[in-house]
């Protein structure tokens, strides 16, 4: 049975598609079997990989019941995707009316979830509705940190909204882990917010961090993963490593 991790944090720009597209193809390249959901309107994962974003059925049309999952999943070479698009940002108006709202994203997994070692969540960029059915949705969530001033703001708002999924919702939630995006070692101040970091999550961040990486930022444009826009790139390599240093600590959920 698949492991749900939701990629989560309220900021923009942190890095948490890039993650979520750039580990999962290479988990992907080492043998596991993923899925990304691509659960954002905005719909950047599935061009990272290349999809068309009006492709049908996406996401919508999974958690309102007109399509099961499994239909909805399209393959590629890095990791399987259940597509999204700007239909999804009326979701949540939608979704009010029906039943098991906040369970609609988890539901809908649980076709599909046997068929993979590891299922990602790109949640909005937002703390509402399609955020919380990502959280209910997920066994552990894995949080992007941007090594800037404000990294740690907004993200005890984050935690909390992440309690309250806890108690109510889902008891067996936990954090997966946190990891380290646009990391200059040579800057003072990434120094400084990765011990911040740290401090406030002993034991749960990552020792790969993801350097700041023009090559990051083309691929996209591309449609494709940054281990095939430049294999050779620190970005590649990054994401590389932290897919290693992934497979250390699931040893029993990735089956080779």
């Amino acid at each position: 049975m698949g492991k749900s991790i939701a990629i989560v944090n309220q900021k923009g720009g942190v890095g948490k598609t890039t993650s979520c597209v750039n580990l999962a193809a290479a988990l992907t390249a080492l043998g596991a079997r993923v899925l990304v959901c691509d659960f954002d309107p905005q719909g950047n994962a599935t061009s990272g990989f290349g999809l068309d974003k009006s492709r049908s059925p996406s996401v919508y049309d999974v958690i309102l019941g007109d399509a099961p999952m499994s239909k909805a999943v399209v393959g590629t070479k890095w990791g399987d995707v259940v597509p999204a698009n700007k239909a999804l940002s009326g979701a949540t108006v939608e979704l009010i009316a029906l039943e098991r709202r906040e369970f609609r994203l988890k539901d809908a997994i649980e076709e599909v979830k046997g068929s993979y070692d590891v299922i990602f969540i790109d949640c909005p960029p937002s703390l509402e509705l399609l955020t919380l059915d990502g959280l209910c949705a997920a066994d552990t969530l894995l949080v992007p940190v941007q090594c800037e001033y404000y990294a740690l703001e907004g993200l005890s708002d984050l935690l909390y909204t992440v309690r309250l999924a806890k108690q109510r919702l889902n008891p067996g939630l936990e954090i997966e882990g946190v990891l380290l995006t646009m990391y200059d070692g040579r800057t003072n101040l990434s120094l400084q917010v990765a011990e911040q970091v740290k401090r406030h999550f002993p034991g749960k961040v990552y020792a790969s961090v993801i350097p700041r990486n023009v090559r990051l930022s083309e691929a996209p444009s591309h449609g494709v993963p940054v281990s095939v826009y430049d294999p050779l790139s620190r970005g590649a390599e990054a994401y590389e490593a932290l897919a290693r240093e992934f497979l250390k600590k699931n040893p029993l959920t990735i089956k080779r």
